[in-house]
């Protein structure tokens, strides 16, 4: 019966290697309208990214795919200009529906279709938690051809009749190992339940784990596979450290004398609980650093203003919790501190992937506390084939 079960695991295992090896080099040679190259140049982009290169093709081709790539590798901008290729402008009826698992992403995400759709006769309006409902059906009804947005949400506004479905011709899972392991399952499912039988589904995520993707049997058709190993995934840019300690109430000691060490354009700060976020950002505030603090709990025009003055720079230290640890995009972050491990072995890489965005250099340290962090840090290490040092004593020579 073991024998059994290791054949099976394997069999299963295999099924999930990349089938798709067609790279296109340029933007140019990808047989895109000449509106939404203007965007895409606009936007800044001037060669594609590998992901891009592999991506943008079959999904302009209509196929579903699944595509793991790494954080900060352009994986957002991938389905964007796919889906927008494959939008009809002349039609004023939801075309694409993007789900993400954060209102931040889902407005992220917006922002990025709305910059690349930006010479394109394009509608787009993002629906998530913390806003109107009523301002969201009013847009609606008048006819989006690109909606955003979070689960719960969207569900909400598809029952009520102001969402129509029959035109959507691409569904997007956005981070799509959390959306399809955590509490939305059952929402995606009755969201996906309400979208034409034909429709596209593309599932993007830097991380997708072997149960999540055996999911994905129930509603992709032949889907494109483009992914990488777990030993692809660390990102080369970034530098990977632990400090050890003997006790907890050592870590704020070593966080001041990093401050004094250390000098970063920006750092994000990652602890497990609201609570510690709210603790370490008042001790922070308490002596005179500038720091910010966002978990869910803030109101969602409090967490907007919050990741807007810390992208301007108003504050250059950002203390959160795993809200903020997915596709959350500030270019300039070179340093990420996990003052708290991660609690699941895949966050990790989400975290550290703050950092070295769009193959910059970046610093992830790990504070670990006795036996059981060591324990859990040895199980990151491993199972990212990674390798993660002790700090070294000139670590200011490395920013």
């Amino acid at each position: 019966m073991a024998d059994e079960n290791t054949a099976a695991a394997s069999m299963a295992s295999s099924q999930f290697n990349s089938n798709w090896e067609e790279v296109i080099p340029e933007f140019e040679g990808m047989g895109l309208k000449e509106s939404l190259l203007s965007g895409i140049f606009t936007h800044g982009f001037s060669k594609p990214s590998p992901i891009q290169q592999r991506g943008i093709r079959p999904i302009v081709l209509g196929r579903d795919m699944i595509a793991q790539a790494q954080s900060g590798t352009g994986k957002t901008a991938t389905f964007t200009i796919g889906v927008l290729e494959r939008l009809d402008e002349s039609l004023k009826a939801t075309q694409v529906l993007i789900l993400a698992p954060t209102r931040e992403l889902a407005l992220q995400s917006e922002k990025v279709v709305r910059d690349i759709g930006g010479s394109m006769d394009l509608s787009c309006h993002v629906c998530i938690g913390g806003t109107s409902s009523q301002e969201d059906m009013r847009i609606l009804q008048s006819g989006v051809q690109v909606v955003v947005g979070t689960p719960g949400r969207v569900l909400d506004m598809i029952n009520r009749g102001a969402l129509r479905t029959e035109a959507i011709k691409s569904f997007v899972l956005d981070e799509a190992d959390e959306m399809l392991s955590q509490g939305f399952t059952e929402q995606i499912y009755t969201i996906f339940q309400s979208v034409p039988a034909e429709v596209q589904v593309l599932l993007l995520s830097a991380t997708m784990p072997d149960d999540v993707l055996q999911i994905t049997d129930k509603f992709m058709r032949d889907p494109v596979k483009i992914l990488v190993r777990k030993d692809e995934l660390t990102l080369d840019g970034i530098q990977q450290f632990f400090v050890p300690m003997d006790d907890e109430s050592w870590k704020l000691d070593v966080l001041l004398d990093l401050y004094k060490n250390l000098i970063v354009s920006k750092a994000v700060i990652f602890c497990n609980t609201k609570r510690k976020v709210e603790w370490l950002s008042e001790q922070l505030q308490g002596l005179e650093f500038a720091v910010s603090c966002v978990h869910s709990e803030m109101d969602q025009q409090a967490r907007n203003d919050i990741m807007n003055e810390f992208r301007r720079g108003a504050t250059r230290v950002l203390i959160g919790t795993d809200l903020i640890a997915r596709g959350i995009d500030v270019q300039q972050v070179s340093l990420v501190i996990n003052y708290d491990l991660p609690k699941e072995k895949e966050t990790y890489l989400h975290r550290i992937g703050r950092s070295g965005r769009f193959g910059r250099k970046g610093i992830a340290l790990n504070f670990v506390v006795g036996p059981r962090d060591e324990g859990n840090l040895a199980e990151i290490s491993q199972f990212y084939k990674t390798e993660i040092k002790p700090m070294p004593e000139d670590i200011a020579s490395y920013t």
